[in-house]
C-alpha cells in the first residue's frame, strides 16, 4: 500500500462556497444553498481524508449522491463514477479496479465503505475520474480524466450556452453518463441551481416539478425526444424555458428543426450538440440560429478545441474524413487495468471513429462511422444509413451484419415483411439476406445509445415467433381495428395515427374497458406505454366518462328529442359548437407542420361534407324537403331563409363554414405562429372577434340575413380556449366570458343557462363519475352524432306522428346503426386501394424500389389531425 500524495482540487468543485446563498440543488423535498451544499460537501471531503484513494460512486440523480461526487474531486481522489441503477456493471467495475472506498445506496441511504485507509493503487497526480465508454455494461475499459479536462470542458459548455447564475437546470440524464455530468459540472461552474431528479420527462410529476422550480434548462438524448413527442412538449407551458439542449447521438434533422421552430416560437434555443466520453462531454456545437437551416450538421468546435480530417483510403471526396479533435478536454487515455491508474498523458489527440465532411460554409457533418460498416456476401453496408432510411419510413430500427446476413431489430407491431422490403432495397441486398428480429424495445445502454453487444446477441440468436396476446399486440390490433389502419406499432399514439374526435369516443371506451383508468393524456401516450398500467384495476372501481364525450351524448339526445318534440330542452346544438372547438384544438392542432395541420382540417372537413351532402341528396330526392343549397351546405348563404325544413341543417352549416374560416386562418404563416406561441391568446382573441358579431356591432342585421356561422363561431372559438386553458386563472376568464355572452343570446334563460352549465363542465372537469354501462351508451352515441342528427329528420316525419316516445328510440338506433355501416366501409377502402396498389406495383421491373405501399403512406401522413364535431 502506499499513501498517494495530496493534490489540487477541481476549480469548480472548490469554488462552490463562493455563490454564497444563491439556490444550488432544487428538489421536490426541499432546496439547498451554494453555502448549504458546500458544508456538506466538505464534511464529507474531510471524512475520505488526504491521503489520495480511488473511490468508486455508484452515482444516481440524489442529493447524497452529487455531495460525494463533489467531494472527492474537491478532496482530490480519483473517482469511479458507475451506474447507480445496474448492480452487476457496478459490481463488475469493482472486481476489476478493487477501490480504495466505495460509496452505494444501501436501503435507501448512501454508505461510505473505507476498505483500507491508504490506497493500495498507483495514482498519477493528474487522475480525476473514470468513467465507462459502453453505458452499463461494466466493460473495464475506462476514460481516464483530468482535472484540467473537467473544468475546461465546463468552461467551454457554460460559454457557448452562455449560462447564467439564474438557470435552472433539470437533471434528465444520469449524473454516471458523461452528458449528464456535464449538465451538472457546467451550471455549478455559473453559480446556477441543478433541478435534481431522477423521474422522466414521460412523468407527469417531472414537469410539475420543473414548472414550479422555474426550469430553463433541459438536456435530452434522441429518446428523449421521442419521450418529449409522446408527452405533448410542444403544448406544454413552460414559460421560464430557455435552452434544450441535445446529444448522445444523431437526432433525425426533420425532428431538429421542428424543435428548433418550436424554440423560436416559444423563446428557448436548441443547441444541437457532439461529443464522446473521450472529450470529457462535448466537442462541437450548433449554433441555435443554424438549427432551422443546418439541422443535418454537428456545428463548430466548442471554445478552445479543433477539429481535422484523417484522410481515409475509401472515402476520396474532397474535405470528407475521419474527424480527429484536439483540445484541454480531450481524455489523458484509456485504463483497462489497475496499472493503468498511474499512466499520465498516452494521446494527444482525439480520433473520434466518425467519418466527417466540412461543408462550404465551415460547419462539420457526421456522415458515417469509420467501423459502422457491416459486409453481407462481401457487399459493403452503411449500417447508419440503413437506419435512418428506415426511420425516415417511420420505422426505429437497429442494425447489425454478419457475413451472411444483415439482422434488424425492431419494435413489435412493425410489419416485419414490410421493414425487410425498405432495409433490403436501401442496402442493396436480396430480402432472404435481411432477417427482421421483433423486440419488445430497441436495446439502448444507459446512455440512450443503441446496445450494439445486445444487438450481436440477437444476430447469433434465431428470430423469435411474433408475440400473441400480449398487451402490447392487443392494444395494436385494437387500434387498427378503430383506426382501420395495418400500420400500428407499440410506439404509436391515437394522435400520431391520425385518431379523430368520433374514433376518440369509441377508443376510450373500448380501452377503459381493457385496462380501467385511463390518463387524461391517454390519446398522446405511446400504446406500450398504455399496455403497462402502474396498478391493478381496483376492484369495484368506479368508472369516469370524459365530460367532451358525455356532453355530445346528452346533446344529441336533447336534440332530437326537442325536435320530436318529446320534451323542450333547448341549446344542444350550440353546446356541441363548443364541444367540437374544445375537440379541434384537441386533435387537429397538433405539433406538426402547417401544410399537415391544414390537410388534416380539410379531411376532417371532408368527413362532415361527404355524408352530409350524400344523405340530404337522397332525402331531398324521396320527400321533396330539401333544394340544392341544402345539398351544397349553402342554405344560410343562398336561402331560402323562410322555409319550413331549409333549416333543417343549420348546424352543419355553421360547423364546416366555421372550421373552413379556421382553415383560411391558420393558412397564414404568422397566425400559424402566433398559434404556437400563444395557444391560449389566440383562440380567446377569436373568440372577441365573434363576439363583435354576435352584438352585431358591425351592423349586418340591418342588410339582411346573416349566416348562422358568423354569428355563433365565438362559441366555438371559447371551446378551442378551454381545450388551450392551463391554470385557474385562464378558466376563469373563460367561465366569466361565457357568463357575460350567453345571457340575451336567445332571450330564453333555461336555454342559455343549459349552455353555461355544459361549458363550465367542459372548462373545470374534464371527467365525470360514470357507470361501465353508461359510459359505452355514450360512447356509441356520441361516435354516431353526426350520422343520428342527419337522418331524425326523416324518422320524425315517418314515427313521430304514431309514437313521439318510439321516435326518439328509432332515431337514436337509426342513427347508430348508420353510423357503424359507414365505418366499416370507411375501414375498408384502405384495403381496397392497398389491393390496387399491390396490383399496380406487381410487375415492377427489378432493381426499382416500388411506389410507397398504403402502409408507408399512412405512416408518413401519421399526426396530421383528425376530423372535429
Amino acid at each position: 500500500m502506499r499513501a498517494s500524495p495530496a493534490v489540487e482540487p477541481v476549480p469548480f468543485a472548490a469554488a462552490l462556497a463562493d455563490h454564497g446563498d444563491r439556490p444550488a440543488v432544487l428538489t421536490a423535498d426541499g432546496r439547498l444553498s451554494y453555502r448549504e451544499l458546500a458544508d456538506r460537501v466538505a464534511a464529507l471531503a474531510a471524512r475520505l481524508g488526504t491521503a489520495r484513494r480511488l473511490v468508486l460512486l455508484a452515482g444516481a440523480n440524489w442529493v447524497d449522491e452529487l455531495v460525494a461526487y463533489l467531494a472527492a474531486l474537491t478532496a482530490g481522489h480519483p473517482l469511479l463514477l458507475t451506474p447507480g441503477d445496474n448492480d452487476a456493471a457496478t459490481a463488475a467495475l469493482e472486481r476489476a479496479y478493487d477501490p480504495d472506498v466505495v460509496l452505494r445506496r444501501v436501503g435507501g441511504t448512501l454508505t461510505v465503505d473505507e476498505r483500507r485507509p491508504v490506497s493500495r493503487h498507483e495514482l498519477h497526480p493528474d487522475l480525476a475520474l473514470l468513467l465507462s465508454t459502453s453505458g452499463s455494461t461494466g466493460s473495464p475499459k475506462l476514460v481516464r480524466l483530468s482535472r484540467a479536462n473537467l473544468q475546461a470542458n465546463a468552461e467551454a459548455i457554460a460559454g457557448y450556452l452562455g449560462i447564467r447564475d439564474t438557470d435552472r437546470a433539470a437533471t434528465t440524464l444520469p449524473l454516471h453518463y458523461c452528458y449528464g455530468l456535464s449538465v451538472v459540472n457546467s451550471h455549478l461552474l455559473r453559480g446556477a441551481a441543478l433541478l435534481l431528479t431522477d423521474r422522466s420527462v414521460a412523468d407527469a410529476s417531472f414537469w410539475e416539478l420543473f414548472r414550479a422550480a422555474r426550469g430553463t434548462a433541459l438536456a435530452g438524448v434522441p429518446y428523449t425526444f421521442e419521450l418529449l413527442d409522446r408527452v405533448g412538449f410542444a403544448q406544454l407551458r413552460l414559460p421560464h424555458l430557455r435552452y434544450v439542449t441535445q446529444a448522445g447521438g444523431r437526432l433525425d434533422p426533420e425532428r431538429v428543426t421542428r424543435y428548433a421552430e418550436l424554440g423560436r416560437r416559444r423563446g428557448f434555443d436548441l443547441f444541437v450538440m457532439y461529443g464522446q466520453t473521450e472529450a470529457t462531454a462535448r466537442m462541437a456545437y450548433l449554433p441555435p440560429r443554424l438549427a432551422a437551416t443546418r439541422p443535418e450538421a454537428i456545428g463548430v468546435p466548442v471554445p478552445g478545441g479543433a477539429f481535422r480530417l484523417r484522410p481515409l483510403p475509401d472515402r476520396p471526396e474532397p474535405d470528407t474524413g475521419e474527424l480527429v479533435y484536439t483540445g484541454p478536454n480531450v481524455m489523458l487515455g484509456y485504463a483497462r487495468t489497475p496499472a493503468d491508474l498511474a499512466l499520465g498523458r498516452t494521446v494527444e489527440e482525439l480520433r473520434t471513429g466518425d467519418v466527417a465532411r466540412r461543408a462550404p460554409d465551415g460547419l462539420y457533418e457526421i456522415v458515417g462511422r469509420v467501423g459502422g460498416y457491416a459486409k453481407v456476401f462481401g457487399l459493403r453496408i452503411d449500417l447508419a444509413r440503413v437506419e435512418e432510411r428506415l426511420a425516415a419510413r417511420g420505422v426505429a430500427a437497429y442494425c447489425v451484419g454478419t457475413d451472411r446476413e444483415l439482422v434488424v431489430a425492431t419494435t413489435d407491431g412493425a410489419d416485419p415483411q414490410r421493414v425487410r422490403r425498405l432495409a433490403a432495397a436501401t442496402a442493396g441486398l436480396p430480402a432472404r439476406a435481411v432477417r427482421v428480429h421483433p423486440v419488445a424495445e430497441l436495446p439502448r445502454l444507459g446512455n440512450g445509445k443503441p446496445d450494439r453487444g445486445a444487438l450481436r446477441a440477437l444476430a447469433a440468436a434465431p428470430a423469435p415467433a411474433a408475440p400473441s396476446g400480449d398487451d402490447g399486440a392487443d392494444l395494436c390490433r385494437l387500434y387498427a381495428r378503430v383506426l382501420g389502419t395495418d400500420d400500428v406499432t407499440p410506439d404509436d399514439s391515437f394522435v400520431s395515427l391520425g385518431g379523430d374526435s368520433l374514433s376518440y369516443v369509441e377508443m376510450s371506451v373500448r380501452l377503459e374497458e381493457a385496462l380501467g383508468d385511463l390518463p387524461a393524456d391517454w390519446h398522446t401516450t405511446a400504446i406500450r406505454d398504455l399496455s403497462r398500467p402502474t396498478a391493478a384495476p381496483r376492484p369495484g372501481r368506479r368508472a369516469v366518462l370524459e365530460t367532451s364525450v358525455a356532453l355530445r351524448a346528452a346533446a344529441i339526445v336533447v336534440i332530437v328529442g326537442s325536435h320530436i318534440p318529446l320534451f323542450t330542452v333547448k341549446g344542444g346544438a350550440h353546446l356541441l359548437l363548443a364541444v367540437a372547438g374544445f375537440n379541434f384544438a384537441r386533435f387537429q392542432l397538433t405539433d406538426v407542420p402547417r401544410a399537415r395541420r391544414l390537410r388534416a382540417v380539410g379531411r376532417g372537413i371532408g368527413r362532415v361534407v361527404l355524408p352530409s351532402a350524400l344523405w340530404i341528396a337522397a332525402a331531398g330526392a324521396v320527400t321533396g324537403d330539401y333544394t340544392l343549397t341544402n345539398v351544397l351546405l349553402l342554405n344560410s348563404v343562398l336561402g331560402p331563409h323562410d322555409g319550413a325544413t331549409q333549416w333543417h341543417f343549420w348546424f352543419v352549416e355553421a360547423l364546416v363554414f366555421i372550421l373552413l374560416g379556421a382553415v383560411v386562418l391558420l393558412a397564414v404563416p404568422a397566425v400559424d405562429r402566433v398559434e404556437r406561441r400563444y395557444p391560449f391568446g389566440l383562440p380567446l382573441a377569436v373568440a372577441a372577434l365573434g363576439l363583435a358579431f354576435r352584438y352585431d356591432l358591425p351592423g349586418l342585421a340591418t342588410h339582411g340575413h346573416v349566416p348562422s356561422a358568423v354569428v355563433v363561431f365565438w362559441l366555438f372559438a371559447l371551446g378551442w380556449a378551454a381545450a388551450r386553458a392551463r391554470g385557474t386563472g385562464q378558466r376563469l376568464v373563460l367561465t366569466g366570458a361565457a357568463l357575460l355572452a350567453l345571457p340575451g343570446f336567445f332571450g330564453e334563460p333555461w336555454r342559455e343557462a343549459l349552455i353555461a352549465a355544459g361549458f363550465g363542465l367542459l372548462v373545470w372537469v374534464p371527467r365525470l363519475p360514470s357507470r361501465g354501462t353508461l359510459n359505452r351508451v355514450a360512447g356509441v352515441l356520441a361516435t354516431s352524432s353526426l350520422a343520428i342528427y342527419l337522418i331524425h329528420w326523416q324518422v320524425l316525419a315517418v314515427v313521430g306522428p304514431v309514437s313521439r316516445g318510439a321516435a326518439l328510440v328509432v332515431s337514436l338506433v337509426a342513427g347508430v346503426g348508420v353510423a357503424a355501416l359507414a365505418r366499416v366501409a370507411a375501414r375498408r377502402l384502405p384495403h381496397v386501394a392497398r389491393s390496387w396498389g399491390r396490383a399496380a406495383t406487381r410487375d415492377a421491373p427489378v432493381g426499382r424500389v416500388p411506389p410507397l405501399d398504403g402502409a408507408v403512406q399512412a405512416t408518413a401522413a401519421r399526426s396530421a389531425g383528425s376530423t372535429p364535431a
